[in-house]
């Protein structure tokens, strides 16, 4: 039974699974749109949601005058670049994707499930970020 087990395997290792989400966050934030396994959609879904929520909260703070602002904004893209190792791709969240959803409360990603696959009948589904 799997009662109170938080978190999803995915049938991998503990490094494999850190890799995977690694590459799928950046995937996601790279191109805005990925097709993928339903499961790999659902377990990646929610840190794509925390670290735009984290770079709007880096902006807000960042419009705001003094060093502590300043100082809020570069912690916000610090702990973003804990989860992106990519500079370029962190430029995009705070340039382009978090000011689009200034106005949102949550919910910038979809799922849309789009059948099986043809090899193996896994649920495919294209995990995408919402337009306004």
């Amino acid at each position: 039974m799997k009662h109170q087990v938080s978190g999803r395997k995915l049938g991998r290792s503990t490094a494999q699974r850190n890799g995977l989400r690694r590459t799928l966050l950046m995937q996601m934030l790279e191109h805005e749109r990925i097709k993928t396994t339903e499961a790999k959609a659902k377990f990646i879904r929610g840190e794509v949601e925390k670290l735009v929520t984290t770079a709007k909260r880096g902006l807000k703070a960042g419009a705001e005058e003094g060093d502590t602002a300043k100082a809020k904004l570069v912690h916000a893209r610090r702990m973003v670049k804990t989860s992106v190792t990519n500079d370029a791709l962190v430029k995009k969240l705070f340039d382009t994707i978090a000011p689009r959803y200034e106005k949102r409360q949550g919910g910038y990603t979809r799922i849309l499930k789009l059948g099986p696959r043809l090899g193996d009948a896994a649920d495919m589904a294209l995990l995408e970020f919402v337009e306004e």
